[in-house]
């Protein structure tokens, strides 16, 4: 027997009438000053986890990625093994960083808020802190690997400083034995990686 496919999870929402939208549905669009979303940020605060916040960061996983294990820079990352933080927007689980150290950097393994809080700046605020932590410990930068497809998230790092690094052509293709689509249709095939210094040179 084959299970019949299961609707993907929202992991976006639609600008302009505030649907949910699985991966591949998402769409972008260029639009005037007049449009943009911008000015209408939440309040929101960053605090470290805590074993408390588990059933959160494993259900926002699920929402991303399906399992809590993140494949960047060549290894895997186990999400309830690494530093997490959380984002909380009127009492509630908004967005989670996990962090690791890894080459010297510290490594944005996952970066995800859920679609009714994207938009208003609270993955900025998760990447902020990431920058302080990674400054208060003396890490030259931070660094973020994506998928060729995300576009979306290729334009937030580098909205907040990030450079591409590197890109890893191939690997996503070769790890999972196509190239499958990803946002708005496109073929996932390679890693691009992000930097973006924290110490002054």
């Amino acid at each position: 027997m084959i299970d019949s496919p299961q609707t993907p999870y929202p992991q976006y929402r639609c600008a302009q009438c505030g649907k949910e939208l699985p991966l591949t549905s998402a769409r972008l669009a260029v639009t005037c000053d007049d449009h943009r979303r911008e000015g209408d940020d939440v309040e929101v605060s960053v605090r470290p986890a805590t074993r408390d916040d588990r059933r959160d960061i494993e259900d926002i996983c699920d929402q991303a990625l399906g399992e809590t294990d993140v494949d960047a820079f060549g290894r895997s990352f186990d999400v309830l093994a690494q530093e997490n933080l959380i984002a909380v927007s009127d009492g509630r689980f908004a967005g989670l960083a996990s962090l690791a150290v890894d080459g010297g950097d510290l490594a944005i393994v996952l970066l995800s808020v859920y679609p009714e809080f994207q938009g208003h700046g609270v993955g900025r605020a998760l990447v902020k802190v990431a920058v302080e932590l990674a400054a208060s410990r003396s890490l030259p930068a931070v660094k973020a690997a994506i998928s060729n497809d995300d576009v979306p998230s290729f334009s937030f790092y580098q909205r907040h400083g990030f450079a591409i690094d590197s890109v890893a052509r191939g690997l996503l293709a070769d790890r999972y034995g196509s190239a499958e689509p990803g946002f708005s249709g496109i073929p996932v095939r390679d890693e691009i990686r992000l930097r973006r210094s924290v110490c002054p040179l």
